[in-house]
């Protein structure tokens, strides 16, 4: 099992399309208003290669997601072709508003579009968390979208962040088992099922033991 974080921002070179490694020299890519933006492949920004996707051996466990609280930005989970955080009548929202899980913790809450260096004299923590957890299971694309519906004329930088932990091989097929028993997916339970295993196994070696000789005795 290994926890993993990503970060995005809208900055690439020369201020425009995406790119694998962010520089120093990176400048401000202008994000889509009211459109999705995937962070992972979405075209802005720093992004990977191939879409995030879980194998046939791997099972992943989303545990935080946030982004910058300006220009009314929000951060989506969606599951192949289904988001995960929806309206109460099923309609479609972008999401976790950055208000509620602000990127980093602490920002400020608001920055102004004449000078982004004035901003809100305020520290926004999150009220906001993951729970219960987001699973993602083997063999599933999974995105993480932002969404602003203000324009961002190359003005602000702007950013998000997922924390998942993914579970492969063997800790992978535990993790589906736990979630057949309904018990949450987190290492320490992934441990304890492991330490289950091995005690019915040792009672079972015990045991085994104990009865040839008990029917070695009795010859």
């Amino acid at each position: 099992m290994r926890s993993q974080v990503y970060e995005w921002a809208n900055l690439a070179p020369g201020g425009a399309g995406s790119t694998l490694r962010r520089a120093s020299t990176d400048t401000l890519v202008t994000v889509p208003t009211n459109q999705a933006t995937d962070i992972f492949i979405g075209g802005v920004g720093n992004n990977i290669t191939k879409p995030a996707e879980t194998t046939a051996t791997q099972f992943i466990v989303i545990e935080d997601i946030s982004c910058s609280p300006w220009l009314a930005g929000s951060v989506q989970v969606r599951i192949n072709t289904t988001d995960y955080f929806q309206n109460p009548d099923v309609t479609q929202m972008d999401g976790v508003p950055g208000l509620a899980s602000p990127y980093p913790r602490g920002c400020p809450s608001t920055v102004t579009d004449a000078n982004p260096s004035v901003y809100a004299p305020d520290n926004l923590l999150k009220s906001f968390d993951l729970y219960p957890d987001v699973y993602v299971l083997p063999g599933q694309v999974f995105q993480i979208l932002y969404t602003s519906p203000q324009a961002n004329a190359q003005t602000f930088c702007v950013m998000a962040f997922v924390k998942y932990t993914l579970y492969d091989g063997p800790d992978a097929l535990i993790a589906n088992k736990l979630l057949e028993l309904g018990v949450t997916i987190n290492p320490n339970n992934i441990d304890w099922y492991k330490r289950s295993l091995i005690e019915q196994q040792t009672r079972g070696a015990v045991a085994a033991t104990a009865a040839a000789a008990t029917n070695g005795g009795g010859a």
